[in-house]
């Protein structure tokens, strides 16, 4: 879907909290799964935040700013983490191409 949310099916990354650190390499081929409450994000575009794919401030002094979205409900979304979705932060597949 457009916003990121999936309505069934898995693409292979188990939910995870937000606010939970990612491996080292941030950047990958693949989109998390994150169940977010509803609200004002910041996703990390960075790549070097230790709360990746949110934004922790590390970006500071790089020319980069956090991504902002909203969300109006609480719901499960799939957020990029290979930096060239065309609807970020969430993820649109370009993962498969690259």
């Amino acid at each position: 879907m457009k916003d990121g949310t999936q309505s069934s099916g898995s693409l292979g990354n188990p939910p995870t909290k937000h606010g939970t650190p990612m491996p080292e390499t941030h950047f990958t081929k693949s989109p998390l799964a994150v169940e977010l409450e509803a609200g004002t994000h910041y996703a990390c575009t960075c790549g070097k935040s230790a709360k990746f794919p949110f934004c922790d401030g590390s970006h500071k002094g790089s020319g980069l700013a956090p991504k902002k979205f909203e969300l109006d409900e609480k719901k499960t979304v799939y957020l990029c983490r290979c930096g060239k979705s065309g609807n970020a932060p969430f993820c649109d597949g370009t993962h498969k191409a690259a």
